[in-house]
């Protein structure tokens, strides 16, 4: 019964976090780092498999807009043109992430490296609300070729836990010229492939472990993320436009350094 409201509680926290810019990897991690599992690499394979509730939420929200996407893209060069740079963006973390795979879970899932990775990116979150920036893209659907391309350069950052994958494609995007809400709605678009892959990738080199009790729980954490991932989609881009990213920024910095004091006084 315990692991099931742990799962519960991983599906808030993944649904809640999953696409604004607080890592939703590092959090699970640091929950799961105080709740424990009783499978450790299960436990980490958890973070990765309950995201596609995430991603499903995603999908049903910009249902409309993805078949308009597909069904014009041989006819209309702009939606062939998106397609292809959301493609080009994805590339990089896809090649990282299959070749890094071991390296990533065996040394980088670590509390420590999670909660300085918060705070130093809640200190960039800060730093990108400050700048006098002058936008120059409006849409996601207008961005440059290369610009996709660094950006997802920019995306595999993410794969350091606690860096998170929609804070680095925001603060890149806006960086390279894009506003707040084109840059938002853009770590939108290119967390389609990149947690779809990153699921499928996951369950690949783990449903070994997907027995019947650890398939229920990741059912139910995939069921709860997807309820509150919805949710958090339908306000965050309206809430970034007139607010930016202080609120998030500074959620990083206390959860990093409340983990920090916890980790030092071996909690």
């Amino acid at each position: 019964m315990f692991d099931v409201i742990k799962a519960i509680i991983l599906g808030i926290v993944e649904g809640l976090t999953e696409f604004i810019p607080v890592s939703s990897t590092g959090h699970l991690l640091l929950i799961q780092q105080f709740l424990g599992f009783s499978d450790e690499d299960f436990g980490k394979s958890f973070t990765v498999l309950i995201q596609f509730g995430a991603i499903l939420a995603l999908l049903s929200i910009y249902f409309v807009r993805l078949w308009q996407l597909f069904t014009g893209m041989f006819t209309d060069p702009n939606a062939r043109r998106f397609i292809i740079g959301v493609l080009i963006a994805f590339l990089p973390a896809a090649v990282i992430g299959a070749t890094a795979y071991k390296f990533i879970k065996e040394v980088l899932f670590n509390p420590w490296v999670v909660c300085f990775a918060l705070i130093a990116g809640g200190a960039v979150l800060l730093w990108i609300d400050r700048l006098d920036l002058k936008p120059r893209y409006h849409e996601a659907t207008g961005f440059t070729l290369p610009m996709y391309l660094v950006i997802g350069l920019a995306q595999c950052l993410s794969m350091v836990p606690g860096v998170s994958r929609s804070g680095a494609t925001i603060v890149s995007a806006m960086l390279l010229g894009a506003d707040r809400r084109a840059a938002a709605e853009f770590s939108f678009w290119l967390a389609m492939p990149t947690m779809a892959g990153a699921f499928a990738f996951d369950l690949y080199k783990n449903h070994a472990q997907m027995s019947s009790g650890n398939f229920l729980l990741v059912a139910i954490g995939f069921v709860v993320s997807f309820v509150c991932a919805w949710f958090v989609v339908k306000t965050f881009l309206d809430y970034v436009s007139r607010h930016g990213f202080t609120l998030f920024a500074w959620w990083r910095v206390a959860v990093g350094t409340i983990g920090l004091i916890a980790l030092a006084l071996g909690l």
